[in-house]
């Protein structure tokens, strides 16, 4: 017998209610739903952040709406599974992260005044230490990417004043470490290279030009993705000129596809 689902609400509470109420229904009455475990859902969860940060890179709205909405989906699911499990249920995350922002801004429900972004930042920091972490950079995710990892481990210590004074000398440690690359793993050296050294010296690069383009407020992640959907957009133009024109690009040379691609870039 088919259930009537709850209408749609007009207010924030409301709406919020009417989730947890389908997915209740859902939890009891669903064949997949009700087999459902933290760990299961575990993998969706980081496939549905990933969606929203495209839907995000691309300024798409309406996907991002659609995206947020998965994502709360998933947040609630999980704090039903822990309820069941009597751990703790939705009312004890959301008042748990109110306390927190509460208790991190000083600034807004207490006495401190700050005169910065960057103070603000650094109070954080040092809250956080306060409330029992063992170190600055114990709130960076052992499993994040190693790029957007890099970037917040660079964040993390500025927030302890942990940064280099000027971004020109960031730039100095960029040439400094190109330099050592260079010098290492020269291309006209003929001598065998050692694989392990070149990629702890092409690391060290890496993480140098990243700290430079935090001191330009540039997140390297995003500034990479939009490179690598560049990129896409003008390959895949080339491949469908290619065709069109009835050539094959495993017979084309590089000079050939290079009026493609030198097409798609007047395009965009």
């Amino acid at each position: 017998m088919s259930k009537t689902p709850p209408p749609a609400e007009h207010t924030p509470g409301a709406a919020f209610e009417r989730l947890l109420t389908i997915l209740n229904t859902l939890r009891t009455d669903c064949p997949w739903d009700k087999k459902q475990t933290m760990l299961s859902l575990r993998h969706l969860s980081i496939e549905e952040m990933y969606e929203l940060g495209d839907a995000i890179l691309e300024n798409d709205l309406p996907e991002i709406k659609k995206e947020l909405g998965d994502i709360l989906l998933h947040l609630t699911f999980y704090a039903k599974i822990a309820d069941e499990q009597k751990a703790f249920d939705i009312t004890d995350v959301l008042n748990a992260a109110c306390e927190k922002l509460i208790n991190r801004h000083p600034h807004i429900y207490g006495d401190i005044i700050v005169a910065s972004e960057e103070e603000v930042k650094q109070n954080w920091e040092q809250l956080k230490l306060k409330e029992g972490n063992k170190s600055v950079l114990s709130g960076v995710p052992k499993s994040l990417p190693a790029l957007v990892k890099a970037y917040r481990i660079q964040d993390k210590v500025k927030g302890v004043g942990f940064d280099w004074e000027d971004k020109s000398q960031v730039w100095e440690k960029v040439e400094e470490e190109l330099q050592e690359f260079k010098d290492e793993f020269n291309i006209q050296d003929p001598s065998l290279i050692d694989p392990e050294k070149a990629e702890s010296e092409f690391g060290d690069l890496l993480f140098s030009l990243i700290n430079y383009a935090r001191f330009l407020n540039i997140n390297p992640e995003n500034a990479l993705e939009r490179t690598n959907k560049k990129f896409i957009q003008r390959f895949s133009y080339l491949e469908n000129k290619a065709k069109e024109d009835g050539k094959n690009l495993k017979d084309m040379t590089l000079t050939e596809m290079d009026i493609y691609w030198n097409e798609a870039k007047k395009l965009e």
